[in-house]
């Protein structure tokens, strides 16, 4: 995120627009290749922790937040220190609400 703030900050300086950029880290299984047809073909992932994480950056710009992080990856943390708890939330499409965690950016 700072080498995107960098970058922001180049941009901004000659005249072009800074780019947004949220990001949301959760743990799972996934199915990952290329799926479609011979005239178009895309490598794409899939599977719920896909759908799981989609659901979490949605909560980026509401949370104030440009980091989140599901409880499941949390727990696997080592040092979680930068962890930030912000409650827990439904997300769309995920049976049960989880706890998210922002990252401490400082």
């Amino acid at each position: 995120m700072r080498a995107i703030d960098r970058l922001n900050a180049a941009r901004l300086d000659t005249g072009r627009p800074a780019v947004g950029v949220d990001l949301a880290l959760h743990l799972g299984e996934v199915l990952y290749g290329n799926v479609g047809a011979v005239d178009r073909l895309d490598f794409t992932v899939i599977g719920p922790a896909v759908n799981e994480a989609a659901r979490i950056e949605t909560l980026c710009e509401p949370l104030g937040r440009r980091v989140l992080v599901s409880a499941a990856l949390a727990a696997e943390v080592d040092d979680a220190s930068r962890l930030v708890p912000l409650g827990c939330h439904v997300l769309r499409g995920v049976r049960e609400p989880g706890e998210v965690y922002g990252l401490d950016l400082g």
